[in-house]
């Protein structure tokens, strides 16, 4: 194999007349040891000559392997290796790079300033902890930001930095990306309260995230063309984007263009708005915020200067009172800093397109066709957001297993029919509530039960 080991203080050929190895001028000087002639290894010293023979067998074995990482290699510190090397490699849209910076940051926080060759199984199992413990991270969060480590370690493994990568150890259990909380979705009446609340000029923007769940992005990129009234779809095309307060178009989530139907009362709603707020011609950069090339569409959602709106001022000034008006969140405390809302994540806008997802599953829709309109990457996706919202789920399961196990449910309690005037079940005055054939006289103040049918 190939390799030697040279000794830097003595010559290798004996002096003829004592028979002894002479001294060179660097005896005495620095380690004795130099570990050299390994293709694609870097020279190696040491003090000792059996720890030079151990490296030098072990790097042989490992060349061999193609396994061999230089440690000296991996005494870059992690935030070193990711600022000058793994992200120098790393290509995404504007808003996975701005994501993936934010992942950094906890990464550079906790496991920055170790080199690479100390980041154990052991470091990547507390930088879990951590990440749950003192960032506070939701697991699906914590899920991405690891995955993401790993990926760098990957990358260090490939440049040789390190051997292996101790995030794929067996040991290591990254947080469940399986979201715990289920999705939560707005009953009929709550819909209605907000879209009676809601500044007229933005109504539409409900009736198209709950009437056809499309994002908050894709409802603002929607141009007059996208709307086919003779097919009774939406072509949803692109959506607008924002990043570092730019405004952009770009296609929708993951790529995709999709057509979602239109219902009746969608369709009604739209032309309604149309009538009343003429699409406008809106520019913007294409792709990206820094892009020269721009596309302009006749928008049907606009500010009323003839803007795109903009995700923050819309969500402050639009979304928030009208939820206030609506009694779903709490108004401002007193002396509070204008649009300072209390309102929990679940109510974003986003709500609108769980409900949206809730109604129709509850319509009866089969899941695959809705995974379809919501644009989603797979069928699955839909399932684990949104099976609760299917009827009867679980409830043919569990009478299944009756049938096996020969029960035969109790007899449901007779009906309970109760005179025409109970005096223990009156409520409402009679003018206001009067059951259907009644033909008794019984002056102003009498009261009917509302058990009557």
């Amino acid at each position: 194999m190939p390799g030697y080991i040279e000794d830097r203080w003595l010559t290798k050929k004996k002096d003829p007349v004592t028979g002894k190895r002479r001294r060179t001028s660097r005896y005495g000087k620095g380690k004795r040891y130099r570990v050299a002639g390994i293709p694609g290894v870097s020279d190696a010293s040491f003090g000792i000559e059996q720890d030079a023979k151990d490296w030098l067998a072990a790097a042989q074995t490992d060349v061999s392997r193609g396994t061999f990482a230089d440690p000296r290699d991996g005494l870059i510190t992690l935030s070193e290796y990711i600022n000058s090397v793994w992200l120098q490699g790393k290509s995404g849209t504007e808003k996975s790079k701005r994501n993936i910076g934010h992942q950094l940051n906890h990464i550079h926080d906790f496991l920055g300033d170790r080199p690479l060759l100390n980041i154990d199984a052991a470091a990547v199992r507390r930088f879990i902890v951590l990440l749950d413990e003192v960032a506070k991270l939701a697991n699906t969060y914590a899920h991405s930001i690891c995955s993401t480590l790993r990926n760098i370690l990957d990358v260090a493994v490939d440049d040789k930095r390190i051997g292996t990568n101790p995030a794929r150890s067996k040991s290591v259990v990254f947080p469940s990306k399986k979201i715990k909380e289920k999705r939560e979705a707005w009953a009929a009446a709550v819909v209605q309260r907000v879209l009676a609340a809601i500044n007229r000029r933005h109504r539409l923007a409900v009736v198209l995230g709950a009437g056809c769940g499309l994002r908050q992005g894709e409802v603002f990129g929607l141009a007059e063309e996208d709307f086919d009234f003779e097919r009774h779809v939406i072509h949803v095309r692109r959506q607008v984007q924002m990043i570092n307060n730019r405004i952009f178009f770009k296609l929708p989530k993951g790529e995709k263009t999709r057509i979602v139907p239109m219902a009746p009362s969608v369709e009604a709603e739209v032309i309604d708005h149309i009538a009343e707020f003429p699409p406008v011609a809106v520019e913007l950069p294409w792709g990206k915020s820094t892009a020269e090339e721009t596309q302009t569409h006749r928008l049907v959602l606009t500010t009323v200067n003839g803007n795109a709106n903009n995700f923050n001022t819309w969500n402050i000034r639009t979304w928030k009172p009208a939820l206030v008006t609506a009694g779903v969140i709490p108004s401002s405390a007193p002396g509070a800093r204008r649009g300072s809302f209390k309102m929990p994540r679940k109510f974003g806008f986003h709500i609108t397109r769980h409900t949206y997802a809730s109604t129709v599953l509850q319509g009866g829709e089969d899941i695959v066709t809705l995974s379809q309109w919501l644009g989603h990457e797979t069928a699955t996706i839909t399932f684990e957001h949104y099976a609760h919202f299917m009827p009867q789920s679980g409830h043919k399961g569990a009478a299944a297993v009756d049938r096996m196990m020969g029960y035969t449910p109790p007899a449901a309690p007779p009906v309970l029919i109760l005179p025409r005037f109970s005096p223990e079940h009156i409520w409402k005055p009679y003018p206001y509530y009067k059951p259907a054939g009644q033909d008794v006289r019984t002056g102003e103040t009498a009261q009917a039960s509302p058990l009557l049918a």
